[in-house]
């Protein structure tokens, strides 16, 4: 083979090489958004927990997991708030947990059965670490986590790094959740969903470097 050929077969296969790593990037991209979700099978479980954000939609899926039995009780997540702020001003503030509990009432939740988490969460890393924490005050062993669709990979993932094997962790998505895992990249909202997750799922591979700023 004469120099010539040979510098085009070398062409050619780094062109077929870029050609099957770009086809891989646009696959991944396409993909990406079923990639981030994730649910587990349900069992009886000591508690179902409702993780901030994207009220009422998660309350409503824990009031429907409720009432088929897989769990007596329902916390709700305390998010981080400006409530003692405004308090001071007195204006009243009432969060996102309380409008869940009246959610999950409204859902036919009994009122003796619904539990604020004690402490409020910055984001989902402080989230899981109150649950456990509740959990093995009351030698809790299994928990339902209820959160949407995108948020359930990253839930896991910190789960696993964070608190281990037990309490285990059942995570479940809201079932009519509007976010399209097919298309993605086609609403802002979305969008913004897969890119915070990612970078969500980064920070716990790297071991949490990126930390919230401390409460005020």
């Amino acid at each position: 083979m004469t120099s010539a050929a040979k510098s085009n077969a070398r062409w050619i296969a780094a062109l077929c090489a870029m050609a099957v790593f770009a086809f891989a990037c646009l696959w991944a991209f396409l993909h990406l958004g079923g990639w981030l979700i994730v649910e587990d099978p349900l069992s009886t479980a000591y508690t179902i927990v409702v993780l901030s954000g994207r009220m009422p939609t998660r309350a409503l899926e824990a009031a429907r997991i409720y009432r088929q039995n897989f769990a007596p009780r329902v916390w709700v997540s305390q998010p981080a708030s400006a409530a003692e702020q405004l308090n001071q001003m007195h204006i009243a503030y009432l969060g996102e947990e309380f409008y869940n509990q009246k959610v999950l009432i409204a859902e036919g939740v009994p009122p003796d059965a619904i539990h604020v988490l004690e402490r409020p969460a910055v984001n989902t890393e402080e989230e899981v670490d109150e649950i456990a924490r509740e959990c093995r005050r009351d030698d809790a062993h299994t928990v339902i986590v209820v959160t949407s669709q995108p948020h359930t990979r990253r839930v896991r993932e910190i789960w696993k790094r964070r608190v281990g094997s037990d309490p285990r962790l059942i995570v479940r998505y809201v079932t009519d959740d509007s976010f399209d895992r097919g298309h993605w990249w086609r609403t802002s909202q979305d969008a913004f969903d897969v890119i915070r997750e990612m970078l969500g799922l980064a920070n716990a591979w790297a071991g949490f470097p990126a930390q919230p700023e401390p409460h005020s």
